[in-house]
């Protein structure tokens, strides 16, 4: 069984929550939220919801959802984003978190949430990534975006970030050889026990146009990505690179890799996102649990409209039970 955490509740997760009830992969999942919330968005999307209380052993039937009550601060309108639910959204995520680590739950499956609303409603918060990494007192984590691909080498393109939600100004500052090193010992790790890649390959892409240059283009690979590289090597990891990003993620070079590890965010996502966006997967490598989270945002302009895409969070799923086996 899954913890799953809809989100934004003037998004479009409740009503992911809705369509997913109506299909078979819905008696995997228990949705941590307000109940209230999914009968009213079940009206507006025209879609039978009969709540079920998270232990029930009751025999799946489309319509049905297991349901952990966490109370709305207030009502939620569909595309209406309002800072007193900020905390709501937290409140799913940690007790969640707090029931998949007591092992009530194999995996942890998140929907979209709106950083700038929980920002605005008095918490700091960059990003889901590190708020797990913090409620479950991890001390690095690593993310890492999926997708499946047209590939004969490689089922699909894994690439992981050395910093995640960071403005651009300070991802220079962010990378060290330490945190490489941190970084790269995760993902190999992860690549062995939940992939089952024996001896994985790893492409490592430059910071810097071209890759540096030979430090005519800014000196980050000399002093500090290489040599994290050459230390992972001496612990038996295969590590291409450091390659200019803008050829790290030709068809060659992806047949060549079991992932790519980007520098910062949007280096390597914008490519990952364009190849699959609304079949990729979001994990987070380092924690306790598997969590797995869809591709795209809250859609504030479809919340209640009937028109987003489950495909993701399909993928989520699935990607949940293949990592959940393998672990």
């Amino acid at each position: 069984m899954f913890a799953f955490t809809p989100g934004e509740p003037a998004g479009i997760g409740p009503d992911l929550a809705i369509m997913i009830a109506q299909r078979p992969e819905s008696h995997k999942l228990v949705a941590f939220t307000d109940p209230e919330l999914l009968l009213q968005r079940s009206e507006q999307l025209k879609l039978p919801i009969s709540i079920l209380d998270a232990d029930s052993t009751a025999p799946f039937s489309p319509g049905t959802l297991r349901v952990r009550p966490v109370k709305l601060a207030t009502k939620a309108e569909p595309g209406r984003l309002n800072p007193l639910n900020g905390q709501f959204v937290l409140n799913t995520i940690s007790t969640a978190v707090e029931e998949t680590m007591a092992g009530r739950y194999s995996a942890l499956i998140t929907g979209p949430i709106h950083k700038g609303i929980i920002n605005q409603a008095g918490t700091p918060f960059s990003g889901h990534t590190e708020f797990l990494a913090e409620l479950s007192d991890t001390q690095r984590v690593v993310m890492m975006l999926t997708t499946p691909i047209k590939s004969a080498k490689v089922p699909e393109l894994r690439v992981a970030l050395a910093t995640t939600h960071l403005p651009l100004r300070d991802v220079a500052d962010a990378i060290t050889e330490e945190l490489l090193i941190e970084v790269l010992e995760i993902l190999h790790h992860s690549l062995q026990q939940q992939y089952g890649i024996k001896q994985p390959t790893i492409t490592i892409c430059g910071l810097n146009p071209h890759a540096g240059e030979d430090g005519h283009l800014g000196s980050e690979e000399l002093t500090i990505i290489e040599p994290a590289i050459a230390r992972c090597r001496t612990k038996g990891m295969k590590i291409l690179g450091p390659i200019p990003a803008d050829t790290a993620f030709t068809g060659r070079q992806i047949d060549k890799s079991d992932a790519i590890l980007a520098m910062y965010h949007d280096q390597g996502l914008p490519v990952l996102k364009h190849l699959g966006f609304g079949r990729a997967v979001n994990l987070t490598l380092g924690l306790p649990f598997v969590r797995t989270s869809v591709d795209h945002g809250t859609a504030l302009d479809l919340a209640g409209t009937g028109e987003c895409d489950l495909s993701s969070l399909l993928h989520a799923i699935n990607s949940a039970s293949l990592l959940t086996q393998s672990s």
